[in-house]
């Protein structure tokens, strides 16, 4: 029989100023605190303020004007250029480290006053009569002052007039300090400004002798690249690949693969070992950025632990994002708050002992005794929290999720069960029947048929398109009797069949539970309906509660980490080490990838390590992140991350030239689909416009060495686990470019922001979506004094089911903190990046890109306003923002960042 299938996309579904007189040595030197104080750096990339503040400038070298020409002492003339650079200003809390700097000499001093940073101007021509790179002219910039945390300094040239047009600048850091250099402007051309959108930390010569390059705004494939540039745009490149041995640095600015060997801690308890993901046919996975930290004395394979972990010194978070995550996400937030609150909540399995006690986590202010006085601890756990309070007991308060503060009883109703999920029927395992029991489903047509009958038979819905599934059953079982073996935990292969009514919403029909044969007993299986008789409707909660669990996970696990973090760092790596930074297709890409490395290092030191946040508190336990492999084997594929094929893949949608998306929606009101189609169309014009524009026709795709070397190392060493799949895109046509880089951008942005910025307002309420279930049904190998307790007071049975005390608040705080955007967050089509501005072409496609991106905005508050979307709205329903393109800083459940930047 036809049907539909659904692996589950949970979220998406449905939550689916100068002052230097005076100041002059401590305010305005550009000097940013040395590594050992790496939580105060900031990654800044140039705002658009700078590119307004600029707007007016015409890129160009320049035409030789007579009349602006200076005559020198030689027989060419010459013409007068003044560069203004733009570095990060200190901030107040860097004080004492400029003081420390002041102090170890007068070199610095020396710097300060006349030579700070050494700039040499490099000509796009080759010399005519040598052939070879004409002598770069260079110059010390020099402190001019300080304005709007921006340290100023400038230094002037005189340009020979057969110099040529100048197309980058080289900069030597002349600071005992890394400086972060935001930004150069030449000015004094009579065609304009050449303007250099810098964005990037600067090393001090003392650390590293090698200088920096930076190129102008003018973006250029290779073959286009102007002869006196190729060579420094070959060297950059080979810079930035490293050599793939040694440790590396902070300071470092290195991209190279490796797997995750890095998640267990076997030097500090054999317990705590796991297996290695990516390069085995056991474990495939995407790869990770090497760090080349030491391997581990008690398992070879495995990496040592540190207390950081290397990113590139670019892709670090700002001080505002470090603000705004806790002070840095790992190291005072999510390494602090476990050991905390299992000092105030002392037992680590204590249950809450009523719903009342939950409720009030967000209705009453929560004394915490061992706050007090703890410092950063304190801080960290503010940052997690609404309120903390001065008074005599440090207090915390969680913020209300959206949908408990809309209905507090929404948890309860299936309407909101099904409503926030949305699969082949009938139902059978492919797995081992010698291993796992029999494959057939414990959910039979029979059952079906009583649960539709007053609306149509089963083989109707079927033909009809009416029955979906949402299937754990297979990915789950194999790992059914080993999580069994974990204190306080349980697991269950699991599907829930859903019936799509005639109102557009789905109503659920069944859940099944499976327990392979284990421990001597046989499979133990069954189905579990909807019910209004009251052991039955117990039993439904449970069920539920269950199937929540592994939903939980699996939204974290794959949805959530894999098909987003994870998957992307291979491409961030790739673009860094194969596409120049003057290649259109990397300054495309940029935005996108901002931040994600750093996030994705955080997540590995507490989120997905060994016993960290996910291991403790979610189903799959010490498995899950070998769990996500499995999926990864077993699901991942990039020519189905797109949405629309991604929508076909899961049966929510078929193929159908009629409508404007070129598929038909067989969840008509499907929010998550239908916000999602609109910004897919809109991020795929505005990528096709720029592709358009550099890539004339197939020839020039198929030529640029550069990007052929970005995608296939993209496929056989970011995905190289994947590299012999056939489904893997072709990349000859600016068409296919077109679908690759549209894909590539869409998951990094709104397939991330569906999944991601939900999590609080839904999962909050952690009743609403439990993170795990630790005590088996009551029905299963039922025990006389288990079911009566069961009988005789079924709330406190499945409050024991519920996540504990410490489980419950660490996912609320975690999620909270995730949820959260960031002050400085960059929306999607929000600003355009300086790069684009420079081609008036790109300018005019990002202006309309930006323009449909803001009538989004208007679409989805029409439709929440639409009574007949029940899918979208209702009384006590959360609305569906997730995919509103702006957001104000917090926890808004709206807002479509370019990256996955949390």
């Amino acid at each position: 029989m036809a049907t539909q299938k659904i692996d589950i996309f949970k979220a998406p579904i449905l939550f689916h100023r100068t002052d230097h007189a005076g100041t002059l040595f401590l305010l305005n030197k550009p000097c940013i605190p040395s590594h050992s104080r790496a939580n105060s750096f900031s990654i800044n990339r140039p705002k658009p303020l700078l590119q307004r503040k600029y707007k007016n400038i015409v890129r160009a070298g320049y035409v030789f004007d007579k009349a602006k020409a200076v005559e020198t002492g030689e027989t060419r003339l010459s013409i007068p250029v003044k560069a203004t650079v733009i570095v990060k200003s200190p901030n107040i809390g860097d004080y004492l480290s400029l003081v420390g700097i002041f102090n170890r000499g007068f070199d610095d001093i020396t710097d300060l006053l006349c030579k700070s940073l050494l700039l040499e101007l490099f000509s796009a021509d080759l010399d005519p009569k040598t052939g070879s790179e004409k002598k770069p002219i260079d110059g010390y910039a020099h402190l001019i002052g300080q304005k709007d945390r921006e340290v100023i300094y400038e230094s002037e040239f005189m340009i020979p007039g057969d110099f040529g047009e100048i197309g980058a600048i080289i900069v030597q850091n002349e600071h005992r300090t890394e400086t972060y250099l935001k930004h150069i402007v030449l000015n004094g051309f009579p065609n304009g400004p050449i303007e250099f959108n810098c964005g990037s930390w600067v090393e001090s010569k003392f650390d590293n002798p090698d200088k920096r390059v930076f190129f102008a705004n003018k973006s250029y494939l290779p073959s286009q690249t102007p002869k006196g540039l190729k060579s420094l745009r070959e060297k950059e490149l080979v810079s930035l690949r490293g050599n793939g041995t040694g440790e590396r640095k902070p300071s470092d600015r290195i991209y190279d693969y490796d797997v995750y060997n890095d998640l267990g801690n076997p030097d500090n308890n054999p317990e705590l070992a796991r297996p290695v993901l990516g390069g085995s046919k056991q474990y495939p996975y995407p790869r990770r950025c090497r760090t080349g930290r030491p391997p581990s004395k008690n398992d070879p394979k495995s990496e040592t632990r540190s207390g950081t972990v290397y990113v590139p010194r670019d892709d670090e978070f700002s001080e505002v994002k470090y603000i705004s995550v806790g002070t840095k996400l790992a190291e005072s937030v999510l390494n602090a708050i476990l050991p905390l609150l299992e000092s105030v909540l002392t037992a680590t399995d204590r249950v809450f002992p009523s719903f009342t006690a939950i409720d009030q986590l967000y209705d009453q202010e929560v004394p915490i005794t061992k706050l007090k006085n703890s410092g950063s601890l304190r801080s960290s756990v503010a940052r997690c929290v609404s309120a903390v309070s001065d008074a005599m007991d440090d207090i915390i308060q969680f913020e209300i999720p959206e949908m408990f503060r809309k209905d507090q009883f929404s948890w309860l109703r299936d309407e909101e069960f099904a409503r926030q999920t949305l699969a082949e029927w009938p139902l059978r395992s492919s797995l081992d029947p010698d291993i796992y029991g029999p494959p057939e489903s414990a959910i039979t047509t029979e059952l079906v048929e009583r649960k539709i009958k007053d609306f149509m038979t089963v083989e109707e819905a079927l033909q009809g398109k009416k029955l979906f599934i949402i299937d754990y059953h297979d990915l789950l079982l194999p790992y059914v009797s080993q999580v069994r073996q974990i204190k306080g935990s349980t697991l269950y292969g699991s599907r829930a069949l859903f019936f799509l009514t005639l109102d557009g919403t789905l109503n659920p029909i069944a859940i099944e539970l499976t327990r392979p044969p284990m421990d001597g007993k046989p499979q133990w299986k069954q189905a579990f309906n909807p019910s209004l008789e009251a052991t039955d409707l117990w039993l439904w909660r449970f069920a539920k509660a269950h199937f929540l669990a592994h939903d939980s996970g699996y939204h974290e696990l794959v949805s959530h980490w894999l098909r987003t973090h994870c998957a992307t760092e291979p491409y961030i790596i790739a673009t860094n080490r194969q596409l120049s930074a003057m290649h259109p297709i990397y300054r495309l890409l940029h935005p996108h990838f901002r931040y994600t490395m750093k996030i994705n290092a955080l997540a590995r030191q507490a989120l997905i390590s060994a016993d960290g946040i996910i291991e403790s508190s979610f189903s799959p336990k010490k498995y899950s992140m070998e769990l996500s492999s499995v999926a990864y084997d077993q699901l991942w594929r990039f020519d189905r991350e797109a949405l629309p094929a991604d929508l076909i893949n899961r049966g929510i949608a078929v193929k159908d030239p009629t409508p404007p998306h070129g598929l038909k929606l067989l969840i008509e009101d499907y929010p998550f689909a239908n916000d999602g189609l609109i910004l897919w169309d809109a991020l795929k014009q505005w990528v096709a416009d720029y592709v358009n524009y550099y890539y004339k026709d197939a020839s020039m795709v198929e030529s640029d060495t550069e990007l052929q070397a970005w995608w296939t190392e993209i496929r056989t060493q970011g995905h190289g686990d994947k590299k012999d799949e056939s489904w893997w895109p072709v990349l000859q046509t600016p068409e296919d470019l077109i679908g690759i880089v549209t894909t590539i951008a869409w998951v990094a942005s709104a397939h991330h922001s569906a999944v991601n910025f939900g999590q609080y307002a839904y999962a909050g309420y952690f009743p609403n979506m439990p993170t795990i279930a630790r005590i088996n049904m009551p029905c299963e190998d039922p025990t006389g004094e288990g079911w009566k307790r069961f009988l005789d007071n079924p709330d406190s049975e499945l409050l024991v089911c519920f996540p504990s005390q410490i489980q419950a608040i660490l996912v609320m705080a975690v999620l909270g903190v995730l949820s959260n955007h960031s002050p400085d967050e960059e929306y999607i089509g929000e600003h355009m990046e300086p790069t684009w501005g420079e081609e008036p072409a790109i300018k005019e496609a990002f202006e309309r890109f930006s323009a449909s991106i803001k009538k989004l905005e208007k679409i989805i508050d029409d439709r929440n306003k639409d009574a007949s979307l029940k899918n979208r709205g209702g009384a006590g329903v959360v609305p569906y923002e997730l995919l509103k393109p702006f957001s104000k800083p917090g926890v808004t459940g709206e807002g479509v960042p370019y990256s996955v930047s949390i």
